[in-house]
């Protein structure tokens, strides 16, 4: 069973503390309500409640590793910037243009209804993805040359289920997904292949 979002940060929280203190103290504060409204809005779509729910506990980190391999957490003003960043690149497609298979491995380059919300320091993004279909709210990697993938591996099935392996592999020190979590100059989290 996943833990929820909260119990899921709480596990990070504790990890990062005692073996990554600067991973942890890069962490943000809580975003406000209102910002994350203003948010929804800029992109016409709610949040899902697992991203509100996270972005209220920190609002995103900068540049640290936090996700396995190496993505970095956004703040609510980040996520406005990339989503439109990218809509501003990828035009104004017809709805349902290029929408492929959703529940295949590959989706287009872009999609309205995808919700950024770690990168990676090189263009790419981690999304949600808001489609109205059977697997809503999967993790997918939108890269920015060859477009969005979506493995099948079961923590990129949800946020959730994603803050909750990522806990798991910090606590265990197990691999997931083939990522195994270190603590470089015992205070930064890095993940190894």
């Amino acid at each position: 069973m996943t833990s929820s979002i909260s119990e899921s940060w709480t596990r990070i929280e504790v990890w990062l503390a005692r073996r990554t203190p600067r991973t942890f103290a890069a962490l943000g504060p809580p975003a406000e309500r209102s910002a994350i409204a203003v948010a929804e809005q800029a992109i016409g779509q709610p949040f899902p409640e697992p991203l509100a729910e996270s972005l209220l506990r920190h609002n995103g980190m900068g540049h640290f590793d936090l996700l396995p391999p190496f993505w970095s957490l956004l703040d609510v003003q980040s996520i406005i910037i990339a989503w439109q960043t990218r809509m501003k690149i990828y035009g104004d497609e017809p709805a349902g243009a290029e929408e492929g298979d959703p529940d295949g491995e590959y989706g287009p380059w872009w999609h309205r209804q995808w919700i950024p919300f770690a990168f990676d320091g090189a263009g790419d993004y981690l999304i949600i993805d808001q489609r109205s279909y059977r697997r809503r709210g999967r993790i997918g990697k939108a890269d920015h040359e060859i477009g969005c993938s979506f493995s099948h591996h079961p923590m990129w099935a949800s946020l959730p289920a994603l803050l909750d392996a990522t806990a798991t592999a910090l606590e265990s020190g197990e691999a997931v997904d083939g990522y195994l979590p270190v603590a470089v100059d015992e205070d930064e989290l890095d993940w190894d292949f």
